[in-house]
């Protein structure tokens, strides 16, 4: 496993200080009614602000204190079998770098804002960390079967990424996809798309293509139901995995 990357805190420029106000600023006002409550509790538990990059040295001894997790930095997306191993270690690959101002509305792979802003803040709720470290735990066990890890990819897609949330009725966001992207939130808000009731069968049935707004958003009660849904988890997977051998 290669060894975390250091976040050099002095290399930030005025305009990297810049982009991350007008996304921050942009995607709070855009998500004020349709983000989960539990999202913008855990961004004030980390301590998130518009005028700051967030230093990681200080979010992971919040997160140490909070749920026992921490930010390993990384150069761009992780190979599978080293990012469910850093799951399952509680760790989150997360990219020290941030967009250019032309960048605001499209990027290709992600960066600080998606991994920081987005995913970060929800590593201080003990119940969606739980969930979080079962997945890196279930797929490091099958890390040499490509169809169960397709499974696993999809879980993580249509809950991590791009999960949303009842409240009081309300659909509200909660995957880190949804949060980062403003085309996303409306798009995930619009009758458009179409909202499905949280089903691990479903999920593991379902395709996706990552270079499109999303057609598919499977909605959980809470993150209590997440959870919950652990033991099943693991039985499709086995059973999944039996037929494989």
């Amino acid at each position: 496993m290669n060894k975390p990357l250091t976040q050099i805190y002095s290399n930030y420029t005025q305009e990297d200080f810049k982009v991350w106000k007008v996304l921050f600023d942009r995607q709070l006002k855009n998500l004020e009614h349709y983000v989960s409550h539990d999202f913008l509790e855990a961004l004030e538990k980390v301590k998130f602000t518009p005028n700051r990059i967030p230093y990681f040295k200080e979010v992971n001894s919040i997160l140490l204190e909070q749920t026992g997790w921490s930010l390993h930095t990384v150069p761009c997306i992780s190979p599978q079998c080293e990012f469910f191993r850093l799951l399952s270690q509680e760790k989150f690959t997360a990219t020290c770098w941030i967009r250019k101002k032309e960048q605001l509305d499209y990027l290709e792979e992600p960066d600080m804002f998606h991994d920081v802003f987005a995913h970060t803040p929800l590593l201080s709720n003990p119940t969606y960390c739980e969930f979080f470290k079962s997945i890196g735990d279930l797929a490091l066990k099958h890390i040499h079967d490509p169809i169960v890890i397709q499974k696993f990819g999809r879980l993580y897609w249509f809950t991590i990424e791009f999960g949303m949330i009842y409240k009081n009725n309300e659909i509200n966001a909660f995957g880190a996809g949804v949060i980062s992207s403003a085309g996303e939130t409306k798009h995930a808000l619009s009758v458009r798309s179409k909202k499905i009731d949280f089903n691990i069968e479903k999920i593991f049935n379902t395709n996706f293509r990552a270079d499109i707004l999303q057609e598919n958003y499977f909605v959980i009660d809470s993150f209590d139901q997440l959870l919950k849904s652990v033991p099943e988890i693991e039985q499709k997977i086995e059973l999944l995995a039996e037929i494989n051998t």
